[in-house]
């Protein structure tokens, strides 16, 4: 079983299934790990919802982690927060695609997200870890394991000791647009990250950009673009040494 991790789809249905049709996997079998933030911003958030909702009752090796953008629209649906309809953050785009827009709504109870979109999203995790690496959605506090960490950290943060500093076990992670991590991490414009023990993949801050899956084992990366092509790089050379670094829980 090959490990595979996703980052940030942001809405983006077609480029998530590009991944899926070009890609060497074994969909049905192989370890497909999503580092969250599946809406906002992209058009179908429903779609991509649905889709890894499909994958996930088709392979129980699919894991989907919480992202920030999950967390906003759990905190609109259940605290009334209006964080996630700021328009610079991407909410509107999942409403829309939901079937509201935001002149018709009088209050955040009007909200109607499909109550099995709100239940899985409510069950996702906020880390996962395996014998290979850490998965996580932001970023991990340097020499804390993350069971010991504030969810939110986990979800939010934009650190620099973790992106410059961290050493740990090998630790995938989205959130922040690699575009906006240390240069010394990046060899092109939508190049993902990696230094030291971080792997930053979230290439989908900007339009035209794509979205990143790499195979852990091989360092293999996978881009889709909204061209249509799928891009492929082998990155063996530039993986971390550290893979078997453990953080003691």
């Amino acid at each position: 079983m090959a490990t595979y991790v996703i980052g940030d789809i942001h809405g983006r249905l077609t480029l998530l299934d590009q991944l899926i049709s070009n890609v060497p996997w074994d969909v049905a079998h192989d370890k497909i790990v999503f580092l969250g933030d599946l809406i906002d911003r992209g058009r179908d958030a429903p779609g991509v919802v649905n889709r890894v909702i499909e994958l996930t009752n088709s392979n129980p090796n699919v894991v989907v982690l919480r992202g920030n953008h999950e967390q906003m629209m759990l905190d609109c649906l259940d605290y009334g927060d209006l964080q996630w309809l700021i328009p610079e953050n991407g909410g509107l785009a999942s409403l829309s695609a939901y079937g509201f827009e935001l002149e018709q709504l009088r209050d955040v109870s009007d909200i109607k997200i499909p109550q099995a979109h709100v239940e899985f999203i409510r069950t996702l995790p906020f880390y996962h870890e395996d014998d290979q690496a850490i998965y996580v959605h932001a970023g991990l506090v340097p020499g804390e394991h993350p069971s010991e960490t504030d969810t939110d950290v986990l979800v939010w943060t934009r650190d620099l000791d973790f992106f410059k500093g961290y050493q740990g076990k090998l630790c995938f992670f989205g959130h922040t647009p690699t575009a906006f991590l240390p240069r010394e991490g990046r060899n092109r414009r939508w190049g993902i990250y990696i230094h030291n023990s971080c792997v930053g993949i979230d290439t989908s801050g900007e339009d035209g950009s794509p979205l990143s899956c790499i195979q852990v084992e091989t360092f293999t990366l996978y881009q889709s673009y909204p061209s249509g092509a799928v891009e492929v790089e082998r990155l063996r050379l530039r993986k971390p040494s550290t893979t078997t670094a453990q953080i003691a829980p």
